[in-house]
């Protein structure tokens, strides 16, 4: 009975003991679902990093894109920048030439075209920037080749211009200087020749009968008689001189000596009544002229006397 018991208590350690080792051991079901738990979570893993990736490449991209078109409005503006000093240059440089006009509005058609082409560019990479970068070196560089030949122009123009107002103010110095002394010479020329006018002093004009007698009535006068003195004069010129009496009557009328006794006085011809040639030799010189006239009225006559286009004096009668 004894024996029997502990076989039973035998059997049921055994039996415990293989539950127990069986619980321990792994079944294949179990090795599959960690396997696919595995899988599974690098799939997941994989899954990240792509999205990671993704997402890294995605914002690297729109950077990229980004600093492109920041490089294209750049760019854009800097090709604007070059169009508006090329008008400037055209505006403020009056002195450029056709020729070198034309060359210039070649380059600004080139720029407007390099900024059209800029603008439409749809796909911008940095190959195609570098190009446009390119294009807009060569326009700068033949832009200042220009500007450097016109900045020479103006330079040579300014310093013609400089030379022709120092030689017009020149000119005009030794134009001044020659008006002022033909001025002086002229004014010198008319002192002189003011001064070498031979005056005529001790002027008296007598009426006298047909006997040679000095009379004071009308009636009996026949002819009238100038007497003067021509005064000494150094300045002018000696020589051969014509002395004119214009004989004034009562009535303001000139007693004229005939058709032919007309001269010139201050751009007038006026007559006269008598005249006579003299030499005149720088010294004092008495000179007598007569004038024979019938008709003498009483009343007031006056006797001018001129000589080299001058009245050189004036004398009165009264007669009875």
């Amino acid at each position: 009975m004894a024996d029997y018991k502990d076989k039973d208590l035998y059997e049921d350690d055994e039996l415990d003991y293989k539950e127990e080792y069986e619980n321990d051991e792994p079944t294949p079901e179990s090795d599959l679902q960690k396997t696919l738990k595995g899988y599974r979570s690098i799939i997941i893993a994989l899954v990240a990093v792509m999205g990671l990736l993704t997402v890294q490449h995605f914002r690297l991209t729109s950077d990229i894109k980004e600093q492109f078109r920041i490089e294209r409005d750049t760019l854009n503006s800097q090709i604007s920048g070059l169009i508006t000093e090329i008008d400037h240059i055209n505006l403020r440089n009056d002195s450029v030439s056709n020729e070198l006009r034309a060359h210039i509005a070649i380059e600004r058609d080139k720029a407007d075209s390099l900024m059209t082409r800029l603008k439409k560019e749809r796909n911008i990479n940095r190959e195609k920037l570098r190009q446009y970068e390119k294009e807009l070196g060569t326009l700068r560089t033949i832009m200042r080749r220009y500007v450097h030949q016109i900045d020479s122009l103006n330079t040579l123009n300014k310093r013609l211009a400089d030379e022709n107002v120092t030689i017009r103010q020149k000119v005009a110095s030794e134009t001044s200087r020659a008006n002022i002394a033909e001025e002086r010479a002229q004014e010198m020329a008319n002192k002189i020749k003011l001064g070498s006018i031979v005056k005529a002093r001790a002027i008296t004009l007598g009426a006298y009968n047909t006997g040679g007698t000095n009379v004071t009535r009308a009636s009996r006068a026949s002819k009238f008689r100038t007497d003067l003195t021509l005064t000494a004069n150094e300045l002018t010129i000696p020589g051969k001189r014509n002395i004119y009496v214009r004989i004034v009557g009562p009535d303001g009328a000139v007693l004229s000596g005939g058709a032919d006794c007309i001269m010139e006085f201050e751009g007038d011809v006026i007559s006269y009544s008598a005249e006579r040639e003299v030499d005149y030799d720088n010294k004092d010189l008495d000179v007598s002229i007569f004038f024979n006239y019938l008709d003498i009225i009483p009343g007031l006559y006056k006797a001018e006397i001129y000589m080299d286009g001058y009245l050189i004096g004036e004398s009165e009668l009264a007669l009875r």
